[in-house]
């Protein structure tokens, strides 16, 4: 069984072979992530592959929101940059929930709880979290729930 970290390992060397620049820069930015988090903390540790997506999804995120920025300051090329790394992030990501497979999720773990009210936020979310977990984004998974416990 490999692990999610010896698979990017793979990949990134198979691009190094390949000469595929923005693929190899990309893997290589990920593992190095990666790794300052096995050593961050008091005891350096091998990451689980669930903790190896986390690191994976943040960096997809901060491609995302780069790429935003870059746009709406104009640089387009720094934003197709940005753009083409969290591709190849995603890549290795689990699929993104659809908004009806979110919808779903969110109304079962209200009915879960039994919540009622926007103040019953915490507790949906709480049941929900884990059941999302890499495959939708937090603020997206928050933004359902207020408008589900809104109506």
């Amino acid at each position: 069984m490999t692990t999610l970290k010896s698979r990017l390992k793979d990949d990134l060397t198979a691009a190094i072979k390949q000469r595929d620049e923005l693929r190899s820069s990309t893997l290589r930015m990920a593992l190095t992530e990666i790794s300052k988090e096995e050593v961050a903390g008091t005891t350096a540790r091998e990451l689980s592959d669930d903790e190896v997506l986390k690191v994976l999804t943040r960096e997809a995120k901060k491609r995302r929101e780069a790429a935003e920025a870059f746009e709406q300051g104009g640089r387009t090329e720094s934003a197709r940059r940005e753009r083409a790394e969290g591709e190849v992030l995603a890549g290795y990501l689990p699929a993104q929930l659809s908004d009806e497979e979110l919808s779903a999720l969110v109304q079962e773990a209200i009915a879960e709880t039994g919540a009622e009210g926007p103040k019953a936020m915490g507790a949906v979310m709480k049941v929900l979290t884990p059941k999302v977990a890499g495959r939708a984004e937090g603020g997206r998974v928050a933004a359902a729930v207020k408008q589900a416990l809104a109506s």
